[in-house]
């Protein structure tokens, strides 16, 4: 399958890979179509998940029978009115039917908007009337059910309700509509049929400011994660990939889907309602998974764990991405298992942009290489390229040509995309430096940079520092308004198991960061709180920090 879709699949070094390696973007790509009816015509017993709940429910899905059921989905979405074009959000946490559903819409040609099941009426209406959403498909949370009901009223383009297996007045029962739909579903054609430009996926993104933004991914997206999936996080053929991730995140797009399938892997789902450490080892000691991928946060709480208890000679390869990751939790890591957890770094924009590959030795703390495909580079304030060590933006060139699996800017919003992306450079607003061996080492969002005493200092560094101490089970650093150094560092930490917040740990958690970095990034005010301020995807807020500071 891989090889209709790339160049060369094996190389040598990260040079040759470079080099040598180019999607090749077939005419009127559709995934749901080419890769996994393809597989399933093929290999219709092929694995494609493994999955299972907090509950002791577990199921296996083949290929054969995701074209299955993404047949039916496809016919009850039908039934109920949807058409090529039309905007359907899908509230399935990690529900399998989720995959029914995307593949459904795929082959119809359908708008596909994940999102989570955390959102509020208010988060709907907004999604509603951004995107005119016509339909919405939910998993029976009552919560999740009352808040679309309470949009309802507010939301004039939503034509229909759906549910996952339950009945209730005004909705569809999806469980009882797919199993009356017909399994035969004919690919469309002429004016229904899919083109490469058409949208298929529109992701609100999860920023820590302002409204979220809508992301507008087309049908070649992707082809795109053929780098995330194969080689930064090295699945293989007829392995098990597990990523953790709820599917209303773009993570789920880059770990539980696309390049997974199209490398021939099949994907662990664990459907869980609280994270317990324990539980997540045990799913992937009881399932055998092969490649495991998870954000910093989890891999924190996991090296607080015995992992000496659990039969890990299944799990080859380990990377991590969402926010850096500190370098005390990859020597953790390592020393637990032997793996080195292997960096990324991208935006819901696009795939991995930045990685450390398998050719490359890890550094503790940098997200690597610039992958191929992706024109990179750090500019300046003035725009200039930065030299070795100096801090900068990082930026993707796109004059020369876009990479495959790029965004095709925000929907219904021109000004904001060419606010980020103009003249052939796309703008990040990620801070960052690269070494004389050419690794970047990520800064900080450009907005939480802290500027004190003519120094810049960036988050990242101080919060390592501060997770090398064992007191410390997750940081922020913000920044605090001070009339004679312009701003000073501020430390908000959540302990660790057994330790208690007081001026004594305070004082020995500052002392530890004069001595691990440069002194004059020491936090000069440490808050201990319970837990840290975070967005629905689990990224920390240091904007709501810095704004409860300022009140």
């Amino acid at each position: 399958m891989l090889e209709k879709y790339v160049s060369r699949v094996e190389f040598d070094s990260y040079e040759d890979f470079k080099d040598g390696f180019e999607i090749k973007v077939p005419e009127n790509f559709n995934f749901a179509y080419d890769v996994v009816d393809e597989t399933a015509m093929r290999s219709p017993e092929k694995c494609a998940m493994v999955w299972c709940d907090d509950n002791g429910n577990e199921a296996v899905f083949t290929f054969g029978q995701m074209k299955y059921y993404s047949d039916k989905a496809a016919n009850f979405f039908r039934s109920a009115g949807i058409r090529k074009g039309d905007p359907v959000m899908l509230i399935l946490k990690r529900h399998y039917e989720f995959w029914f559903c995307t593949l459904a819409l795929n082959k119809i040609g359908a708008v596909t908007i994940p999102a989570t099941h955390l959102l509020s009426a208010k988060d709907i209406i907004y999604r509603n009337n951004a995107a005119d959403i016509k339909m919405i498909v939910c998993i029976p949370d009552p919560l999740v059910i009352q808040h679309i009901e309470e949009a309802e009223s507010a939301s004039p383009t939503l034509k229909k309700k759906v549910v996952v297996g339950m009945d209730r007045d005004g909705w569809l029962n999806f469980t009882d509509g797919l199993d009356k739909s017909s399994e035969i579903f004919v690919r469309p054609t002429e004016e229904e049929a899919t083109i490469n430009t058409d949208i298929m996926l529109l992701y609100f993104t999860s920023g820590t400011t302002g409204m979220p933004k809508m992301v507008n991914h087309d049908f070649v997206y992707p082809l795109g994660h053929i780098l995330t999936a194969k080689y930064w996080q090295k699945v293989g053929d007829n392995g098990l990939h597990f990523t953790v991730a709820d599917t209303g995140w773009a993570k789920s797009a880059w770990g539980k889907i696309y390049g997974q399938w199209l490398a021939g892997s099949a994907v662990m789902t664990y459907n869980y309602d609280k994270f317990v450490p324990k539980n997540l080892m045990e799913v992937i000691e009881k399932y055998k998974v092969v490649t495991f991928c998870a954000p910093p946060t989890i891999y924190r709480f996991l090296i607080k764990e015995d992992l000496s208890k659990f039969d890990l000679s299944h799990l080859k390869y380990c990377v991590v991405a969402g926010e850096p990751l500190n370098p005390e939790v990859f020597k953790q890591f390592y020393d637990h298992t032997g793996i080195s957890l292997m960096e990324g770094y991208g935006q819901t924009e696009c795939t991995v942009a930045v990685a450390t590959f398998p050719w490359m030795k890890p550094k503790p703390g940098s997200m690597g290489k610039p992958s191929p495909g992706y024109d990179i580079d750090i500019i300046d304030e003035d725009g200039n390229p930065c030299e070795v060590g100096n801090e900068g933006e990082i930026i993707i060139r796109t004059s020369r040509k876009k990479p495959v699996g790029m965004f095709n800017g925000y929907y219904r919003d021109d000004q904001l995309t060419a606010g980020v992306w103009s003249d052939g450079i796309y703008r990040t607003g990620d801070m960052a430096w690269y070494d004389e061996d050419g690794y970047f080492w990520f800064v900080g969002r450009a907005d939480d940079v802290i500027k004190s005493s003519g120094y810049r200092i960036g988050p990242f560094e101080v919060e390592s520092a501060l997770m090398e101490h064992p007191a410390v089970l997750e940081c922020a650093i913000t920044a605090v308004p001070d009339p004679d150094r312009g701003q000073i560092v501020k430390a908000t930490v959540v302990p660790s198991k057994n330790y208690h917040p007081s001026e004594e740990l305070a004082r020995e958690l500052q002392e530890h960061v004069k001595k691990v970095t440069a002194p004059y990034k020491y936090p000069r005010i440490v808050e201990f709180v319970t837990e840290l301020p975070k967005t629905i995807s689990g990224k920390i807020r240091r904007v709501q920090i810095r704004e409860e500071d300022t009140d």
